[in-house]
């Protein structure tokens, strides 16, 4: 073979292993968790097997199949009677974290993409190291590339005071493990306080989710906090972290939220289901929730999202829906968080516009929600976007409501958001100079990897 030819095949091999490679297998999900799946199915009992399994029952018949759909294999399913709270408000989020760290009794669990270095970080790690030193166990995992910009010694420091903290899924000094996981990013924002509190939603532990961004988080207390667990000890163990004691102490049983002080905003009462997805899962599930979702609506479903870039079978469901009169709107940002994530978003409008979707751009700050309601019954508050990354890249995890009363909040969210947007109609993309349409279809064309 000339040497000329040599570099690039080298190139188009390297390329083929990081974008190419389908790790969607069985086989190969089960082998990399195993150090988890041992721990838990061998020890967990039929308490905590019930615990995580659910119950579909209580969930209206429409929405069965949907239920079953996220609950399939070793996925966590249905859990009742949670207390939750909807935080549409980035201070309030960090007032609850705080305090709750504070009552901390016997250990906290932390994973977030982003972990970082300013007033909020700071004030999120000097809360855990003083639970530190009172003797309670602090376990984090940060996302490893996502945090480039935050120097290792903010880590080493709280690893040095005494928190076991591990980088999200670190592979072994493997070329082929380096190459073909580099492009996978853990995206999820996990918190678990004594197996009896949890926190999940859009909010990282950084200035600008507390500050300058409109985003959605929960709170939650009950049995959907052990989904939560079941999805943390899994990272943890799979990224080489210990435990210290058997699952029993990790998924309380049910008396234990009993004592567990709720805010004043507190729903009680709900049927809840958390789901995560990750690259090597056997089926994208996140991604076919919103495909259920949307061809299931029978009267609407809004959607808010900071990154609009659907696949293909997301879009084409999104059209459908809209074609057949229901009612779907999609909110996002008016000014994106980068340069090309604009662009891209935009290059969907037109398509969806003639296929009868309302478009939305949400002025007064970045919105970095992920959510959507539905038939005033079905909510999604999640970690995943609407891209290729979220659906089949990125470990995501999304909570999905089964209620009325939820529903009816997040509807109210949906419309006071709508008081600060401004609707997108095909006339205004006639006054789009051409240069940024070419540019919005040059960018479309690496949407798989927005």
């Amino acid at each position: 073979m000339p040497w000329g030819l040599v570099i690039p095949l080298l190139c188009a091999v390297l390329l083929y292993l990081l974008f190419g490679v389908n790790f969607r297998h069985r086989k190969y999900f089960l082998k990399k968790h195993r150090r988890y799946l041992e721990w838990i199915f061998t020890r967990k009992g039929d308490r905590i097997d019930n615990l995580i399994k659910g119950d579909d029952s209580p969930v209206e018949p429409t929405f069965k199949p949907f239920a079953r759909l996220l609950g399939g294999r070793s996925l966590p399913g249905v859990t009742a009677g949670n207390a939750l709270e909807i935080i549409d408000y980035g201070p309030h989020k960090l007032e609850l974290l705080l305090k709750d760290i504070e009552n901390a009794k016997e250990y906290i669990h932390f994973q977030y993409y982003l972990f970082g270095d300013d007033a909020s970080g700071r004030a999120v790690r000097n809360a855990l190291l003083k639970k530190v030193r009172e003797g309670i166990k602090v376990r984090i995992l940060h996302e490893n590339v996502a945090n480039y910009d935050t120097k290792r010694s903010f880590y080493n420091n709280m690893r040095r005071e005494g928190i076991e903290l591990k980088r999200v899924y670190n592979p072994k000094f493997r070329i082929l493990q380096i190459i073909t996981h580099l492009n996978y990013r853990n995206h999820r924002k996990i918190v678990i306080i004594d197996g009896k509190i949890g926190y999940t939603g859009g909010m990282n532990i950084k200035d600008r989710y507390f500050t300058k961004w409109r985003d959605t988080h929960l709170r939650i207390v009950g049995p959907a906090v052990a989904s939560l667990q079941h999805i943390f000890l899994d990272s943890w163990l799979t990224s080489g972290g210990e435990l210290d004691h058997e699952p029993d102490y990790y998924f309380p049983s049910g008396e234990a939220y009993r004592d567990v002080p709720l805010t004043d905003a507190s729903l009680t009462g709900k049927l809840m289901q958390i789901t995560p997805d990750e690259p090597d899962a056997s089926r994208p599930i996140l991604q076919l929730s919103y495909i259920w979702a949307v061809t299931n609506a029978k009267d609407y479903i809004w959607i808010q999202t900071p990154y609009f870039v659907p696949p293909v079978s997301v879009l084409d469901a999104l059209k459908t829906a809209a074609l057949s009169g229901i009612d779907v709107r999609v909110m996002v940002p008016q000014e994106s968080e980068n340069w090309f994530i604009g662009p891209a978003v935009r290059s969907y409008y037109k398509e969806c516009l003639k296929a009868g979707i309302k478009i939305y751009e949400r002025g007064g700050g970045f919105i970095h929600s992920k959510t959507f309601v539905s038939d005033d019954y079905l909510s999604s508050i999640g970690t995943a976007n609407i891209d290729n990354r979220s659906f089949n890249i990125n470990y995501e995890v999304n909570t999905y409501i089964y209620d009325r009363e939820v529903a009816m909040r997040n509807k109210a969210i949906f419309l006071k958001d709508l008081e600060i947007s401004r609707q997108i109609h095909l006339g205004d993309l006639r006054n789009v100079p051409r240069r940024q349409r070419l540019f919005q279809k040059f960018i479309r064309l690496f949407a798989s990897q927005l």
